[in-house]
């Protein structure tokens, strides 16, 4: 690693360069329940020009690496290779490049925090809707490879909807431009496309071109009481068939309720069997109507109780109260492991009770909460991974909640991606020729198995 450090040092200066022990054991892991995996270096480049001069440097040598933006990856897609692995920190290349408003986009770097664009534009009355859980911290750049979704995934769809144009440095260094700034793009293969959840296996990442749609005129939030998670499941069919599609369908059982409210004390009915946030936006009258239409549709279901948010102020109360759920559930157990395994949305009540059982088969605690609009269930294990004989049975669950997911015509993944974690399933969605083909991909553009070397479709 000595002569790949100090071409490095060359190229983006010794004080972005980090090789200390404690560096190097922050950058091992991510926050999937994964062994960590130290590298040998770390570098944080500061322009374009630097990021392209890391990715040859790596080429020429034929060193693995890793690019990380926040480390929030929930399936170890940003877990380094080893020590004779790089890891590219995008932390300095966090600018907002271009906020387009006549045409509606927005040029960004891959380090920009999700965040902090969706402020910047919200300011002048735009709209960038995916929302990641982690979105305070989380990157957009990391949000493509991951094609990241979020609450608002029901309505607006994902950061895939929103990728007009990715910039990007393939495995030799040369700088690779896809999409444009228009709204049709026909020209060429579709690259940008194709980097969109590729997990960093594809390309590195530098400038990305991203939809904004004009931001909704009203919203009404309101917190919907189920005695049970099944008359909750139930009604969130119902909504989807009435042809209603909210902004947000969020689920929460008991259990998840009681931490949270425990951890963020938004006054959420801690004796509910199950709770529905869930959200209307657009024009003030499709607003009310919909609104008075989930209202009855709930009431009709066995809703107990129905509060609908009185100003911003409650409905941001609600939302950081659901935002919380990870951080509040994460508290009760040293192992959390959270999984994202998802099915059409008419099978949410079928998977909900698959949940239930498998919980109960191999005596588990698993706290559920989710994008139930989409589909999209979050089962929170709550475990020590150190319990041997424990960490056996929940590995076992989570191998028949994919079987379960999959035999309703589910994924593996909703919003967490493949990584590292998913990569021993994958052939079960996708069968053996899917993977050849992916490798087969791979290895076309990455010949030397540089970037993020393991993820996916596993070693080639």
């Amino acid at each position: 690693m000595k002569k790949v450090i100090d071409q490095l040092v060359k190229a983006v200066g010794r004080e972005n360069v980090f090789t200390e022990k404690e560096d190097m054991l922050t950058y091992s892991y991510d926050a999937a329940v994964l062994d960590s995996v130290v590298p040998g270096v770390a570098v944080m480049p500061e322009n374009s020009e630097q990021l392209g001069q890391i990715v040859k440097v790596c080429a020429e040598n034929k060193t693995p690496m890793t690019v990380r933006g926040s480390g929030t990856n929930l399936s170890g897609g940003t877990i380094p290779s080893g020590a004779s692995g790089v890891v590219v920190l995008t932390g300095k290349l966090n600018k907002i490049l271009e906020i387009n408003e006549a045409d509606m986009y927005a040029v960004v770097q891959s380090g920009v925090v999700t965040a902090t664009l969706a402020a910047a534009v919200e300011k002048k009355g735009l709209f960038y809707p995916p929302d990641p859980g982690s979105q305070a911290v989380s990157t957009l750049g990391g949000n493509v490879a991951e094609n990241a979704g979020g609450l608002r995934g029901l309505k607006y769809g994902v950061t895939k909807d929103y990728v007009m144009g990715v910039s990007f440095f393939d495995a030799m260094g040369e700088y690779v431009k896809s999409g444009s700034r228009t709204v049709k793009c026909a020209t060429g293969y579709n690259l940008t496309g194709l980097m969109v959840g590729s997990e960093g296996t594809l390309g590195v990442i530098d400038e990305i071109i991203l939809k904004l749609i004009p931001l909704p005129k009203a919203r009404k939030s309101m917190v919907t009481v189920f005695k049970t998670i099944e008359q909750a499941s139930e009604a969130v069919a119902a909504i989807i068939a009435a042809r209603i599609v909210p902004a947000t369908l969020e689920i929460l059982d008991n259990f998840t309720i009681r931490a949270v409210e425990a951890y963020s004390h938004a006054g959420l009915p801690i004796d509910a069997g199950a709770l529905l946030l869930i959200e209307v936006d657009g024009h003030p009258g499709q607003v009310e109507d919909e609104g008075a239409a989930v209202e009855e549709l709930c009431k009709k279901l066995g809703a107990e109780s129905i509060k609908v948010a009185a100003d911003d102020a409650e409905r941001d109360k609600i939302w950081a109260a659901r935002r919380s759920a990870l951080s509040a559930l994460a508290r009760l157990k040293p192992t959390l492991v959270l999984e994202d395994a998802t099915v059409p949305r008419s099978k949410i009540p079928a998977m909900v009770s698959a949940i239930q059982e498998i919980a109960a088969k191999y005596k588990i605690e698993i706290g559920t909460f989710g994008h139930a609009g989409d589909g999209n269930l979050h089962p929170t294990i709550l475990t020590d991974k150190r319990n041997k004989e424990e960490w056996h049975r929940v590995e076992s669950a989570i191998e028949e909640l994919f079987d379960r997911a999959l035999s309703m015509g589910g994924t593996l993944s909703g919003e967490h991606g493949t990584g590292l974690a998913k990569a021993p399933f994958l052939e079960k969605e996708i069968g053996h020729s899917s993977i050849l083909f992916s490798r087969r991909l791979r290895k076309a553009m990455d010949p030397d198995s540089i970037l993020n070397p393991g993820k996916i479709t596993g070693v080639i």
